[in-house]
């Protein structure tokens, strides 16, 4: 057993894998596979780390795909490109911008590979868009035999059943090596950020995120203050035309604002005054409603433009805590309105705000938006607080309300529980069981998901 101990990005979750492979090749990971079944061992794929779940956690063989990284291949015609697997979000624009493309939509971090951010149910905001698994057009993947599967919608046998079930499999179907998603041509982002009221928001929350390209909000427990961001889209072949319209009078395009001075980054989330703020709060915690207020009251109003991915992402330098439930858009109103009473009444102090996004419909059968529309509501805890409490304070409001746990964020729910939220839950399970009898790929984690 190795003595080196891996921690995710977050310090939630630790282990010590035997053995650390960093493959380069297709042929490399099949090796892998193939090796450590055949000796009835245990192999995870990792990304970034960047999950709050024990998703990644082995003792077994752990594979590193940094080095399975890179464009295979583009499809203008089809609108699609080809990445491997080990790809790390925040160099697909690099990749993609200079033929002119760019990824649908995008979460609000980039650190992650590719096949982690679609294995995990990673998501942007946008109610009509969905999450990088919905995007997903065909994919290559090993399964615990060692052999190289292609699977598309209409590849005939077990390649086309893992296409229609294991779009999103957090790792339980085998290694990725490559995929094929959506690409469109590549745009700019007009950011409005500002404050409005919490409550007059929460009841408008559908209505506004259908209206709107990418409209999303944080709220600080304690507080009147929804701090928003509103993106509308600005194909790169109109910003020319947009630039010199009147509507673009008063809005700044310094380079990199997204990243430098945006609104999430030093005003709320990543900064060292959030940091300042957080170990205040741990200190003084009775100071954290005034610390709230004093935050909310000090965003400015902004509007910006800047290219897509340099808006929609924002640093994270201040460490914390996730769980985030999917809820029925249409259910968001109430629901968050339920959070906030019981934060109220249980007299709650918390220093992190909540953060509400929006997602499309999807068939992806263990998407967090199956089927539905999808209200996304995270709560945070600064990783030097326990967040046990809170989260079990928070959970059973989205658990009761249909709520789905995203695969890589912090949840209490278990195989029973996923199986009355998920309609193709136990065929996934059926076919997982069916593809990887021996368990090469699971964790101690992912066999209470599945039930194995």
């Amino acid at each position: 057993m190795s003595t080196t101990v891996w921690r995710n990005w977050s310090g939630t979750q630790t282990c010590r894998p035997e053995r650390t492979l960093r493959p380069a090749t297709e042929g490399a990971v099949a090796a892998a596979v193939a090796e450590a079944a055949a000796a009835g061992g245990v192999v995870r794929p990792l990304g970034a780390g960047h999950s709050f779940t024990p998703v990644a956690c082995t003792e077994g063989v752990r594979l590193q795909l940094d080095g399975l990284s890179g464009l295979v291949a583009v499809d203008h015609a089809a609108g699609t490109v080809t990445l491997r697997a080990g790809t790390r979000l925040r160099d697909i624009p690099g990749l993609l911008r200079p033929l002119g493309l760019a990824l649908p939509n995008q979460g609000d971090v980039d650190p992650q590979s590719v096949a982690g951010a679609v294995s995990t149910g990673t998501h942007g905001t946008g109610a009509g868009f969905t999450g990088f698994a919905g995007t997903v057009r065909a994919f290559r993947i090993i399964g615990a035999d060692g052999v190289a599967r292609d699977c598309r919608p209409d590849a005939p046998g077990e390649a086309g059943e893992l296409f229609r079930l294991g779009r999103l499999g957090l790792g339980v179907f085998g290694v990725l090596t490559e995929l094929t998603m959506t690409a469109v041509p590549a745009f700019h982002l007009l950011a409005d950020e500002h404050l409005e009221d919490f409550e007059a928001l929460r009841r408008e929350f559908p209505a506004r995120v259908r209206a709107a390209d990418h409209l999303e909000f944080y709220w600080f427990p304690g507080t009147d203050a929804a701090l928003v961001k509103d993106n509308r889209r600005i194909p790169d072949a109109d910003l020319a035309a947009w630039a010199a319209s009147p509507e673009a009078a008063g809005v700044t395009r310094p380079t990199r604002l997204g990243r430098v001075r945006g609104f999430i980054d030093e005003e709320l989330i990543s900064n060292g005054a959030l940091w300042a703020m957080c170990e205040l709060a741990r200190a003084r915690p009775g100071l954290v409603p005034r610390l709230n207020a004093l935050a909310a009251r000090t965003v400015p109003r902004r509007r910006w433009v800047g290219p897509a991915h340099e808006v929609f992402v924002s640093p994270r330098r201040v460490r914390f805590a996730e769980m985030e439930y999917a809820v029925d858009l249409d259910d968001a109103p109430e629901v968050l309105a339920e959070i906030r009473r019981v934060i109220d009444a249980a007299g709650a102090h918390v220093s992190f705000p909540l953060e509400v996004r929006a997602a499309a419909a999807d068939d992806v059968a263990l998407s967090t938006a199956y089927g539905r529309q999808s209200c996304y509501i995270a709560v945070h805890r600064y990783h030097r607080e326990d967040h046990r409490d809170y989260f079990a304070l928070v959970e059973p409001v989205l658990a009761a309300a249909g709520g789905r746990p995203h695969w890589g964020k912090l949840h209490t729910l278990g195989a029973t529980e996923l199986r009355e939220r998920y309609p193709l839950f136990d065929e996934v399970a059926r076919l997982r069981a069916r593809l990887d009898p021996e368990g090469v790929f699971l964790n101690d984690h992912l066999r209470g998901l599945f039930g194995a």
